[in-house]
């Protein structure tokens, strides 16, 4: 009678923890950005520490791509650039007509703009890219995104002055080494694993373009989403200075019914295990409290993040 009794609580603990169990995925990006690895991090750490819960990452397009994903309302969280995000919640650019209902959980790490050529080609500032062929990200990309305002911006016409190719960040590597092209855009973090290796790669010295001159015009047509910044020397081997570039946000997101205790047990976990993310890629060693401002999200944020930062001191309002 005890077995028994023993077998139908197991049977009814197995049907709760079932009935329990939830499954989500994280959109990240492509495999040579920061996105993917960092994502998948993210998915190791929830997968582990919050019971019941197995979470994945998935190689995407990138910011655009998983603004989509976010839109069809099933259970994903994603990686964003704030500019691309904000298009979406407003329902402009590439989102026009189809408007997103996105939520902020937490901002991560600055995602800084990389011009990205070799000393090969000749070129050294923004106006030598006309008459070039470049890649300006692949399809479905806050890379490609902010491609286009930084060459609009640098007063280029990007169908005009130049041949675009439409590839991830590897791609774009390959391509410029097998001189199918003779430069990038790639937006992403500290260091970029696909950048790193075309600037280790034999007979190859890396040239990045300055631009953060460009952010004054980007912002006043596109709002306050951009600032000067730098990318400093000894991050890629072949650079002789500092690089002078524009940088975005990065923000994680989520759709605006996922419901408020999973948004705070996601955000509370991801924070309370930053070591285990930092240990995926160190640009998590970013992902900081005190990064976590109402005006650091270009779009409203998530009550149960609001929740969880205010346990923490931090007052969120949207």
């Amino acid at each position: 009678m005890k077995k028994i009794v023993r077998i139908a609580a197991l049977a009814v603990g197995l049907a709760a923890a079932t009935a329990h169990a939830q499954n989500i995925s994280i959109a990240t990006g492509g495999t040579g950005g920061v996105y993917y690895p960092l994502g998948g991090g993210m998915a190791a750490v929830l997968s582990k520490y919050v019971a019941g819960m197995q979470a994945t990452a998935e190689v995407t397009g990138g910011s655009v791509a998983n603004l989509q994903l976010i839109g069809t309302g099933k259970p994903y969280i994603a990686l964003s650039m704030a500019d691309a995000t904000l298009d979406a919640y407003a329902g402009k650019d590439k989102f026009t007509g189809k408007p997103v209902p996105v939520r902020t959980l937490a901002v991560l790490y600055p995602n800084r703009m990389h011009v990205v050529s070799i000393t090969a080609t000749g070129i050294k500032k923004m106006s030598d890219l006309k008459g070039k062929r470049l890649s300006t990200g692949s399809g479905g990309s806050a890379t490609e995104v902010m491609a286009f305002r930084v060459i609009e911006a640098a007063g280029l016409d990007k169908d005009k002055d130049m041949t675009r190719e439409r590839l991830g960040v590897a791609e774009s590597v390959n391509a410029l080494k097998d001189r199918k092209i003779d430069g990038f855009f790639w937006v992403g973090g500290l260091p970029t694993a696909a950048v790193t290796d075309l600037a280790n790669s034999p007979g190859v010295t890396i040239q990045m373009v300055d631009h953060a001159e460009l952010v004054p015009a980007m912002n006043k047509k596109y709002g306050n989403l951009y600032v000067k910044d730098r990318i400093p020397k000894e991050i890629y081997k072949g650079m002789t200075a500092d690089n002078q570039q524009a940088t975005v946000m990065n923000i994680l997101i989520a759709h605006e019914k996922m419901d408020d205790k999973t948004a705070y047990t996601i955000v509370k976990t991801l924070f309370d295990k930053r070591e285990d993310l930092i240990r995926a890629h160190k640009e998590a060693e970013n992902i900081k409290l005190e990064n976590q401002k109402t005006e650091a999200s270009s779009v409203p944020w998530h009550p149960g993040a609001i929740k969880f930062f205010a346990e923490k001191g931090i007052k969120i309002g949207n």
